[in-house]
């Protein structure tokens, strides 16, 4: 395992305080489906990435969009796992952010619009992201990549812990890598950021994490493997690459992770930044560390696919 902690840049410092100010005067966001909208527009704050075309697709039975550059290669491609723990976020809204990436790994991704809580409970999203990455390989696409934010993150390691257990079995298709941003990999809450972190997280508060797990899980075991791939056994999986802030409550899901991949056997590149809060790298119209981590997400992808 590769830790790597960066310091923050003094350019950032003072946006992270005027954000932590401006959020101090507003109402914690709650994960519930009324606030759909809102995080949608969030979302959407970033700028779209030149060059990149969208257009609504199915793969697997799952409606979602495509990012698509100027150039690629038919056979690469990226699937895309959206953030909102499990009861927010959609393809339309976080397409911008994930234009940036597709703009840097010059390879095309599909976003899912995986069911949300609690209309749809666990294992419904894991069922359908498994039903696009097979989609995926029925359309030809020999080489592909993982990538997540936040639920969307933990979504992407429980998928990819699934697969590549039947990849090394002889059945489908072994993804290249997996790059997940401040993924919720634990929804039993365990790590010990949530409560070391709490004073210095403005955007996630264990008790609205605890209320999204129930909605999603409606009663399953919060360490079920498939919903909390921390608990999944982490051997045998491709290249790992995670970002994470240093002062939000889910460092320990990434810190335990990279921890658990390493000592299976695995690559895992751990990669803290210091004042950064929650999937800071969708903020990189403002922030120098959010574009960094694009940058570095973009070269990981462009060297496995």
């Amino acid at each position: 395992m590769s830790i790597e902690f960066h310091p923050e840049d003094e350019r950032d410092r003072a946006v992270m305080q005027a954000m932590r100010d401006m959020l101090a005067r507003m109402p914690a966001l709650e994960f519930a489906p009324a606030s759909r909208p809102a995080f949608e527009e969030l979302m959407q704050q970033t700028p779209v990435a030149d060059g990149i075309s969208f257009e609504t697709g199915t793969v697997g039975a799952v409606p979602g969009v495509w990012c698509r550059p100027k150039a690629g290669s038919a056979r690469t491609v990226m699937l895309y796992l959206h953030g909102g723990a499990y009861v927010l976020g959609s393809a339309i809204g976080h397409r911008n952010f994930v234009s940036q990436i597709v703009l840097r790994a010059g390879a095309p991704a599909f976003i899912p619009d995986y069911r949300l809580a609690p209309e749809h409970a666990f294992p419904a999203a894991i069922d359908d992201a498994q039903s696009v990455f097979t989609g995926l390989g029925d359309l030809g696409h020999e080489a592909i990549a993982l990538a997540g934010d936040s639920a969307g993150g933990g979504l992407a390691l429980s998928l990819l812990a699934l697969v590549a257990a039947k990849a090394r079995q002889g059945t489908g298709v072994m993804p290249r890598c997996a790059a997940l941003m401040s993924p919720w990999t634990d929804l039993a809450l365990a790590g010990g950021s949530m409560l070391t972190r709490a004073a210095a997280d403005p955007l996630v508060r264990r008790d609205e994490l605890k209320k999204a797990a129930d909605l999603y899980l409606k009663g399953a075991d919060p360490i079920d493997p498939r919903a909390s791939p921390l608990y999944q056994h982490l051997g045998g999986l491709p290249p790992l690459l995670i970002h994470v802030g240093d002062d939000e409550i889910l460092l320990d899901d990434s810190r335990r992770v990279a921890e658990a991949a390493s000592s299976a056997g695995g690559e895992a590149a751990l990669h803290i930044w210091e004042g950064m809060t929650h999937v800071f790298p969708s903020n990189l119209a403002q922030l120098q560390a959010a574009r960094q981590a694009v940058d570095m997400i973009g070269a990981f992808m462009r060297q496995h696919l």
